[in-house]
């Protein structure tokens, strides 16, 4: 008896995918890292099997844990440095302010209390870097005055469904960048990261 064929998938069916795996993104069921990986993957899918194996451990049909950290809601950097990494809380609208300080804020593990987070980034005489995973709309805006407002890495074509960082970047002899981090570097450590970028390997993400 011959195997019936799986059926192939329409991009609406992969649309469909991404915009329920961005849903569970916003309900705490997936990190930002894992949604840019599965994303990619539902690009890339065939067939409708191949779709429904991505959002498979996400059917148990039980409401979300709920982590008891306290969403991360300001950072602040005076003579001094300020990190946040890890599997943070990350509300639709977060602050960052250093004077002559260093701020540094790694959303890769981040869970999202919605689909669209606008960050307040003010700096003066300092540093304020945001890293978010490849794939990831990222809408960057505002002033500088003596410093840089800069969006590094790949900028690919925004996807249906995909969760959307706005920055709001106001500097004053101050650096502020969002690093789009490749997904050949989805294993590295913020460390690693760090020491990436200083080594030069940064490069490569492009301006």
């Amino acid at each position: 008896m011959s195997k019936t064929p799986a059926l192939r998938a329409s991009d609406a069916d992969r649309e469909h995918t991404v915009a329920l795996l961005r849903d569970h993104v916003a309900e705490g069921r997936l990190t930002l890292e894992e949604f840019t990986d599965r994303m990619s993957a539902a690009w890339l899918a065939r067939t409708k099997d191949e779709l429904e194996e991505l959002a498979l451990d996400l059917q148990s049909g039980h409401p979300p844990s709920v982590s008891r950290r306290r969403p991360t809601r300001f950072l602040l950097s005076i003579f001094g440095s300020t990190t946040r990494e890890g599997r943070l809380r990350v509300p639709r609208r977060i602050g960052c302010l250093t004077v002559f300080g260093n701020v540094d804020l790694d959303l890769r593990q981040a869970t999202l209390e919605g689909d669209v987070i606008t960050i307040v980034a003010l700096g003066a005489f300092g540093a304020i870097d945001v890293y978010v995973p490849e794939g990831v709309e990222v809408d960057l805006h505002g002033l500088a005055l003596g410093g840089h407002k800069r969006a590094r890495g790949n900028d690919p074509p925004p996807r249906p469904g995909t969760p959307l960082v706005r920055v709001f970047a106001v500097s004053l002899f101050a650096g502020i960048d969002v690093w789009r981090l490749p997904i050949a570097w989805a294993q590295k450590t913020w460390r690693e990261v760090i020491h990436g970028i200083r080594a030069g390997e940064h490069k490569e993400l492009g301006a």
